[in-house]
């Protein structure tokens, strides 16, 4: 885990920056002590959101699945949109 104070993001933003985009982790800010603000490199924030929604997606699937819906094979589903 990256801690810094605030005052990093305006007197030290390149080192920040490159920090964040090197290590693809976040960056957790402090004010006074205390969390304040968390930056990321944009890939990195993107990525997490793009694995949100995949989990979301399973999630809804898994759900589907435990209420009884129709499930389908990988085989039956490449054969039902073959044509597409």
């Amino acid at each position: 885990m990256i801690i810094k104070p605030s005052t990093s993001l305006r007197n030290e933003y390149t080192e920040i920056s490159r920090i964040a985009k090197e290590s693809g982790e976040p960056i957790y800010l402090t004010k006074n002590g205390e969390g304040d603000l968390v930056v990321m490199a944009i890939a990195a924030f993107e990525k997490q959101n793009r694995l949100l929604e995949l989990k979301e997606k399973l999630l809804e699937a898994e759900e589907q699945r435990i209420a009884g819906l129709p499930t389908y094979t990988h085989d039956q589903v490449k054969a039902r949109y073959a044509h597409v």
